[in-house]
C-alpha cells in the first residue's frame, strides 16, 4: 500500500495554482495564483512596515533641551541595513553621486530578502524558485540601467564592447564576446538566484518527506525518522543564511552593472 508521502513530489511545492480565471483574448488569459497572492502579500507588509518604523519614532530632549530621535529596535536593525546597503552603494559604484542610486539598491535587497525568506515558512511559495520571475526582475533592472548608461554616455555607451588599447584585428574577436558576456549578465543573474533557491528549497522537501514516510510506519523505522528531522535543522539554517547571502550578491552585482554603466572602461 503506497503511503500518501511517497506520491508528493518534491517539486509539487513549486506548482503555480490559479484561483481566479480571467479570459484574455483566444489562448491567454490574466490568472490570479498563488504565485500572485503571495507577491502582494509581501509587497503590503513591506511597506506596512517601513510605514510602521516611520510612525513608531519617538521624540526626546537631552541634556542640551536639543531634539534628538530615540530609535526603538525595529527602527534599529533597520537603520543598521540601511547603513549596510549605504556603504555598499558608495564603495562599489564610483561616483560621488553615487547615492542617487541607493533607493533602488536598498529596495532591491529588501524586496529579495522577502521573497527568498517567505519560502522557508510552511504552506507558503517561494516566489524566487521560478526563472521567468527572477529573469523579469533582473532585465528589467538592467534595462533601466543600460538606459542611464545611454542617457549619460550617448554613443560612447558602445565603447563598453571594445577594450581600451585593443587592436583592429583584435576588436572582431573581442567585439562579439563582450557582447555575448553583456547580453547575458541579466541571464546569470536570474538564473544564479533561482537555481540556488529551489535546490534548497526541493532539497529540504525531500528530506521532510523522507521523515514523514518513516514516522508513518511502526517499529524500527518509526525511531529512525529522528535522523532525517535532525538534519533538516541545520538545511534550515543554512538555507537561511543562503537566503540573505543570494540578495546581498544580486545587490552587490547591480551595484557592480551601475558602476561599469556609469565609469564604462
Amino acid at each position: 500500500m503506497l503511503n500518501l508521502f511517497t506520491i508528493i513530489s518534491p517539486l509539487e511545492q513549486f506548482e503555480i495554482i490559479p484561483f481566479v480565471i480571467i479570459p484574455f483574448f483566444k489562448h491567454l488569459n490574466l490568472s490570479l495564483a498563488n504565485i500572485t497572492f503571495i507577491f502582494v502579500i509581501i509587497l503590503v507588509l513591506l511597506i506596512s512596515l517601513v510605514l510602521s518604523l516611520l510612525r513608531t519614532t519617538r521624540f526626546g530632549f537631552s541634556d542640551q533641551k536639543s531634539l534628538c530621535i530615540i530609535p526603538n529596535r525595529w527602527q534599529t536593525v533597520f537603520e543598521t541595513i540601511h547603513k549596510l546597503i549605504l556603504s555598499l552603494v558608495v564603495d562599489n559604484v564610483r561616483d560621488r553621486k553615487a547615492q542617487v542610486f541607493f533607493p533602488l539598491v536598498f529596495w532591491v535587497f529588501f524586496v529579495l530578502l522577502s521573497f527568498n525568506l517567505t519560502g522557508l515558512i510552511p504552506f507558503s511559495f517561494t516566489i524566487t524558485s521560478h526563472l521567468i520571475v527572477t529573469l523579469a526582475f533582473s532585465l528589467s533592472i538592467f534595462i533601466g540601467i543600460n538606459i542611464i548608461c545611454v542617457k549619460k554616455h550617448g554613443l560612447k555607451f558602445f565603447s563598453l564592447f571594445l577594450p581600451p588599447g585593443t587592436s583592429i584585428a583584435l576588436a572582431f574577436l573581442l567585439v562579439p564576446i563582450e557582447f555575448i558576456s553583456y547580453v547575458f549578465k541579466p541571464v546569470s543573474l536570474s538564473i544564479r538566484l533561482f537555481a540556488n533557491m529551489m535546490a534548497g528549497h526541493t532539497l529540504l522537501k525531500v528530506i521532510a518527506g523522507f521523515a514523514f514516510t518513516l514516522m508513518s510506519n511502526a517499529g524500527i523505522l518509526f525511531l529512525v525518522h529522528y535522523c532525517p528531522l535532525l538534519i533538516l535543522i541545520p538545511l534550515i539554517g543554512l538555507e537561511l543564511a543562503v537566503a540573505l547571502i543570494q540578495s546581498f550578491v544580486f545587490t552587490i552585482l547591480i551595484c557592480i552593472y551601475i558602476n561599469d554603466s556609469i565609469n564604462l572602461h
